[in-house]
């Protein structure tokens, strides 16, 4: 007997759930399109069932990726993430009897108009996504881009942000990577060639100044042995005779302080061996003429 009460009490409890879900939440005239509470419900299971299923694949192709490269597939895929819910709620729609072709062609007109007003953006997700897929730049490479340097601290769908050395931060919009020349000066590596150029007067010793320039790299502590410094003689100036000091160091992104300290090393070793560094200059010839009034 409690038995039988057992089931006809879970049987009405269904029976109770059954007729829940088919409570009518919207029809249209034609009774073409209905929209009841379990259609609803079943939206919720997908969209739960999605994003599960999602979130599975993304620990099975992210667990034996690299950091670098992990962080740029979880940008991507956050960003596909919302496509597929979108494919999966015009499925639900379609299931439901709403005609998606006609809800797609009713907002084509909106969607250009949202694509034009919303251009430069897309340019940047588009960019973006080149980015992150074809490994142009990654996290941590130093950068020159429009005349400004900094290291790349994160790269975004949207945007890269970057530091300069003087420690400001540096929002690229991703877009700017495909309409202007982009320097990665790590790319091949940290080790880079930098150059200091000095100019000497007229009638200086030009091997002692080759030999003095090369005496300079050797005796700093942040250019390296090999390859060896080199001494290029580019020019006769118009006041001075050029010379290019080419040296190897290993942070391309602090080189300004060590071309400062060659700098430095080079006016002081000049002083000390009477070698001037000219400046340019300027004969004026001032004419006068008497005019007969």
């Amino acid at each position: 007997m409690e038995d039988i009460e057992e089931t006809i009490t879970k049987s009405s409890i269904w029976e109770n759930f059954i007729d829940f879900t088919g409570i009518s939440l919207y029809t249209n005239e034609a009774e073409t399109i209905k929209i009841t509470v379990g259609f609803l419900l079943l939206v919720c299971v997908f969209f739960v069932l999605t994003n599960v299923v999602l979130s599975l694949i993304k620990r099975l192709i992210t667990r034996k990726l690299p950091k670098e490269d992990k962080a740029k597939f979880t940008t991507v895929f956050s960003f596909s993430r919302w496509f597929i819910y979108l494919i999966v709620l015009l499925i639900a729609f379609s299931t439901a009897g709403i005609n998606v072709n006609a809800i797609l062609a009713a907002s084509a007109g909106l969607l250009i108009g949202v694509g034009l007003a919303l251009q430069t953006l897309f340019q940047d997700i588009i960019s973006g996504i080149f980015i992150l897929i074809d490994q142009s730049v990654h996290v941590g490479d130093i950068i020159e881009l429009e005349g400004k340097v900094g290291r790349v601290e994160e790269i975004k769908l949207r945007t890269t942000r970057a530091v300069t050395i003087d420690n400001k931060v540096l929002v690229i919009p991703n877009h700017l990577y495909l309409t202007n020349s982009l320097y990665n000066w790590t790319q091949n590596g940290t080790i880079t060639r930098e150059s200091v150029e000095v100019g000497v007067a007229y009638g200086s010793d030009v091997e002692l100044v080759k030999k003095l320039l090369l005496q300079v790299a050797s005796e700093n502590k942040d250019v390296f042995k090999y390859p060896e410094p080199l001494v290029l003689f580019t020019d006769f100036a118009d006041s001075s005779l050029n010379f290019k000091l080419i040296v190897t160091i290993n942070d391309s992104f602090q080189a300004v302080i060590p071309k400062s300290d060659l700098r430095f090393s080079i006016d002081k070793i000049f002083r000390e061996n009477n070698i001037s560094i000219p400046f340019p200059q300027r004969d004026v010839h001032v004419i006068s003429q008497n005019k007969e009034t």
